[in-house]
């Protein structure tokens, strides 16, 4: 069940990303993170009127998906910054693509005209996933983050709604 984000959620949605923090390259924050700044950055999502959502399975949480801002400048405010992270246990389900497509939806209602995905590389399974739903390689940044005293390149994928 793909559903909307809420403050009881925080620290599954916390657990779930703690594990990126402290095992991979694919977020550069570096410190596991408590459930009241998971809470903290899902009321941000939506005071930006914008989405946030969990997997649901059995009363646990499988995966997230939210959109940001892109920039607060008032000229990027069709654009937004889409992020989607899942249990480690929980890939090669099609939960990424259920959350994915919830989002999309729910963006493309919202009068969103561009969406904008950011991965740390190599990330073949978030690759994939994002051209799957129509979105573009448009940049490569070489180096521009750290993690585990190795240089990170990451990339960017965009879609345009109609």
């Amino acid at each position: 069940m793909i559903r909307s984000a809420t403050s009881a959620d925080a620290q599954a949605i916390a657990d779930i990303y703690n594990y990126y923090i402290t095992d991979t390259i694919v977020t550069f924050e570096e410190e596991p993170l408590p459930a009241s700044e998971i809470a903290r950055r899902i009321g941000q999502v939506y005071e930006a009127g914008l989405p946030w959502l969990v997997a649901e399975e059995n009363g646990e949480i499988l995966g997230y998906a939210y959109a940001t801002p892109w920039k607060d400048r008032v000229g990027y405010r069709f654009t937004v910054e889409t992020t989607v992270y899942l249990g480690k246990d929980c890939t090669g389900r099609g939960i990424g693509s259920q959350l994915y497509d919830e989002l999309f939806r729910l963006l493309q209602a919202k009068g969103v005209h561009s969406a904008i995905g950011g991965v740390a590389l190599p990330n073949d399974a978030s690759v994939a996933l994002h051209e799957k739903f129509g979105m573009h390689k448009v940049a490569e940044f070489e180096k521009v983050g750290i993690k585990f005293d190795e240089w990170i390149n990451v990339a960017y994928w965009q879609r345009i709604f109609p």
